[in-house]
């Protein structure tokens, strides 16, 4: 019986054992591998078809080797397995997918700290992320989407360090927020001209995109990003910069467009110093609770040394334009030429109530020549009836905002904002007003995959296609501006 009882435990050990992924490591002697090269040298590894790739262990690149994928091909990722580096992780071919098998996540990819990695013209779908320890990181027009949690936590590109550059991607309906950093990682990314929608759909308290706080020798850059909210979400935001540890913040965040997320901007903490401009900044409203959401920008710290100036931002219909909370402080326009002011508000509310600004701290805030209600003429008395400071509850601060000013507004900005797409949903056919003068549409699906390209003449109106009925999204864009608008085809 002893004997019986030993065998039966070894066999459960044996079947355990063969359930561990095993790891193939390369020698570390400064090679440069293909993947054909590891399938080579391991079959056991990676096997191939043609230019269809299967990864059936888990891989480490050791210090001094590179893994180099310069030619299109399709590597395809059991499940649970990682792909760990510490040597160079090169991707420089035009089309290169990456993806778990029968779409169950692999564990994703680890970066280690000294490793250097580029990544170009590249999907990666049902992955654990990226988490990048490295400085030297760049992913550049590249499509990340259907991706969960496993080598990161907290978001799919995990940041630790340096100056990544995160360029021209497509993020959309993750697990996790999009971009994220610890809240001590002190990083100052250039996240730049990408397309994030629908991420964080575990629907947890983190915005799109999450940073902590940065290096004080080079700036956060947040800029010409389109970063759409999925509106069943409630939890999730657009954009938060937050400094709790001490650190400080050092961020320009600019010419982006943020819609449909729980809020548009925060930062919290103080010793930040930041730059909001030329963002269009609408309908983040998703929460629809005031009491815990719902701003345009919101700033907030317990603590003086905010320095945030913001110019030139479209803020609409949100529950909140701006609020101000604890010591935080703003300049939105003192009549010099770093702070001119001409930020637009409209419509921003909740039960029943107008709120382009509310000042909820004892700050004086400067705020000159902006335009509080949009469409309308604006005098002292339309900016009083949007802001709420001294004048409404004597223990707050007051809000310096004569004169207002709406004339800065050109012909371009009111045709911008007047732009509508009819009908939606549509059929075969939609219509537009181009008054803007826009010169190119794209539409995109929810994987972020454009669908249709057209060129548009400055006196066109119309357009017809032949699409599967669901969600897309439309880009109108021009060498000026772009915009994007949801579009629901039956």
């Amino acid at each position: 019986m002893m004997k019986k009882h030993f065998l039966f435990v070894c066999t459960l050990l044996l079947i355990g054992f063969q359930t561990i992924a095993q790891t193939y490591t390369t020698p570390n002697t400064g090679v440069t591998w293909t993947l054909n090269d590891i399938a080579s040298a391991s079959p056991s590894t990676i096997t191939f078809s043609g230019t269809d790739f299967t990864l059936l262990e888990n891989l480490i690149i050791a210090e001094n080797d590179t893994i180099l994928i310069d030619s299109n091909i399709d590597l395809g990722v059991e499940d649970g397995l990682l792909i760990t580096v510490f040597g160079t992780f090169n991707v420089t071919a035009d089309e290169v997918s990456i993806f778990g098998i029968d779409q169950m996540s692999f564990e994703g990819f680890r970066f280690e700290e000294n490793s250097e990695i580029n990544i170009q013209n590249t999907t990666i779908e049902y992955s654990g992320g990226l988490r990048v320890l490295t400085e030297t990181f760049s992913i550049d027009n590249c499509t990340l989407t259907n991706n969960t949690e496993g080598a990161t936590t907290s978001a799919v590109i995990q940041l630790s360090r340096g100056i990544p550059q995160i360029t021209n991607n497509t993020i959309t309906f993750n697990q996790l927020a999009a971009i994220g950093s610890a809240a001590n990682a002190d990083v100052s990314a250039n996240i730049s001209n990408n397309y994030l929608e629908g991420n964080n759909q575990s629907n947890s308290n983190r915005p799109q995109i999450n940073l902590g706080t940065t290096r004080n020798d080079a700036p956060l850059i947040i800029d010409q990003n389109t970063i759409v909210g999925d509106v069943n979400l409630d939890m999730v935001g657009g954009i938060a910069v937050a400094n709790f540890i001490g650190g400080s913040i050092n961020a320009e965040i600019s010419n982006n467009t943020i819609r449909d997320n729980r809020y548009g901007i925060t930062i919290l903490g103080n010793n930040a110093v930041v730059n909001i401009t030329n963002n269009i900044i609408e309908d983040n409203n998703t929460q629809g609770d005031p009491l815990l959401g719902g701003s345009g920008i919101s700033l907030n710290t317990s603590s003086p040394g905010m320095d945030v100036i913001t110019t030139g931002n479209e803020i609409r219909r949100n529950l909140w334009g701006i609020t101000l909370i604890g010591e935080a402080s703003i300049n939105l326009g003192d009549g010099t030429s770093d702070s001119p002011g001409e930020n637009i508000f409209s419509e921003n509310g909740n039960n029943g109530d107008v709120f382009a600004l509310y000042n909820n701290t004892g700050n004086t805030i400067e705020a000159k020549n902006n335009c509080w209600v949009e469409g309308v003429p604006n005098d002292l008395s339309t900016a009083e009836e949007v802001i709420f400071h001294q004048v409404d509850d004597a223990t707050l601060g007051e809000v310096l905002f004569d004169p207002v000013n709406c004339e800065f507004l050109g012909l371009a900005d009111q045709n911008l904002a007047a732009f509508i797409l009819y009908p939606n949903p549509a059929n075969n056919k939609i219509n537009f007003s181009n008054t803007p003068g826009f010169t190119t549409l794209s539409l995109f699906n929810l994987q972020g995959k454009m669908v249709l390209s057209e060129e548009i003449s400055v006196d066109s109106n119309e357009i017809n296609f032949n699409l599967t009925s669901g969600v897309y999204f439309a880009r109108f864009s021009n060498d000026a501006t772009t915009v994007v608008r949801k579009l629901i085809i039956e």
